[in-house]
């Protein structure tokens, strides 16, 4: 399938957010916003788990966007903790459907921080999906403390973590998704970074959506 990558510009909550679109040739069967780790630890949407689930998601049909949270790259404004990064999610969700169609299924995934963004916005943008490699849930870093009872609203999530995830512990993950009745698909050996699981992450994801009507 040929997918073209166009760059977007948006006025965001705190400034402008910039971004890449992966745009399939044939009218997308969805739309998806991929968001990416945490900015402090240099984390951007150029960061390879996020551009993994981009190119899943439009390999899949999905008119795809990742973005640069505030205070990243081009992205103006200043890191928040959270509560700014889920206003950028929301402020990129409502530019796509402005542009691709309100009318198409919306699909929020995010790696670590970015999972924990994605599901806060869940909140409020009511996704389709939700699919969440290791999310940032528990204490993840001294600066930032997120919830363990932060609720995942989706109709259809999809939890990926790694067996020997240091930075998010997969007990944390379970503890959060054990009160919610998530499933969690734990990759045996992966830490939280997927290295040498990237291909392994895709393919979870594309059977996930086999024979889904997104």
């Amino acid at each position: 399938m040929t997918i073209l990558l166009q760059q977007f510009s948006l006025a965001g909550p705190a400034g402008n957010l910039d971004g890449i679109a992966h745009v399939p040739a044939k009218p997308p069967r969805a739309i998806a916003v991929v968001v990416h780790p945490l900015p402090t630890m240099g984390g951007t949407m150029e960061n390879k788990v996020a551009v993994m689930l981009a190119k899943t998601f439009a390999e899949l049909g999905c008119v795809t966007l990742r973005f640069n949270f505030r205070g990243v790259g081009a992205s103006e404004g200043e890191f928040t903790g959270g509560d700014g990064e889920t206003e950028d999610l929301i402020a990129v969700a409502h530019y796509a459907q402005a542009q691709f169609g309100e009318e198409l299924p919306l699909l929020l995934s995010g790696f670590s921080f970015g999972g924990y963004v994605a599901a806060r916005a869940a909140q409020l943008l009511k996704p389709q999906h939700l699919v969440l490699a290791a999310p940032a849930v528990g204490r993840f870093a001294a600066s930032t403390v997120l919830s363990t009872g932060m609720p995942a609203v989706s109709p259809d999530t999809l939890v990926i973590h790694g067996e020997q995830d240091e930075v998010v512990p997969l007990a944390d993950a379970f503890e959060w998704a054990r009160p919610q009745h998530l499933p969690i698909v734990v990759l045996p050996g992966a830490g939280h970074f997927f290295h040498g699981r990237l291909t392994q992450l895709r393919d979870i994801v594309k059977r996930h959506f086999n024979g889904v009507e997104l």
